[in-house]
C-alpha cells in the first residue's frame, strides 16, 4: 500500500507565515493557521485532480477545509477587521 502525504516544503510554509504574521515570531495566530491550511488545501486539491479516486485524501481535504472555516468564523466574531484583511489577502470568500 502506497501512502501519499501532502506536506508543505519549509520554504513554502515560511513564506505563507511571513505574508500574514502579526509579529516576527508569530506561528499560532488564526491568520497564520488559515494561511498554512490554505496552502495545504491548494496542494491537496491539485493532487486530487490527478488522482480522482483517492477518497482517503479527499476526507483529509474536507477536514482541512472545515478547520480553516472554524478559524475564519473565530476571526469574524472576535476581530472583524483582521478577518476582512486575511480574506482579502488570501483571496478567500467572505
Amino acid at each position: 500500500m502506497l501512502l501519499f502525504l501532502i506536506m508543505l516544503t519549509t520554504r513554502v510554509k515560511a513564506n505563507a507565515i511571513k505574508t500574514v504574521a502579526i509579529h516576527d515570531k508569530d506561528t499560532g495566530s488564526p491568520e497564520v493557521q488559515i494561511s498554512i491550511l490554505s496552502k495545504k488545501i491548494e496542494e491537496l486539491a491539485l493532487h486530487l485532480k490527478k488522482h480522482k479516486k483517492d477518497n482517503h485524501s479527499r476526507r483529509g481535504l474536507l477536514a482541512m477545509v472545515a478547520d480553516r472555516q472554524t478559524h475564519m468564523n473565530y476571526l469574524r466574531k472576535k476581530h472583524p477587521k483582521r478577518y476582512s484583511a486575511i480574506a482579502k489577502k488570501l483571496d478567500l470568500k467572505k
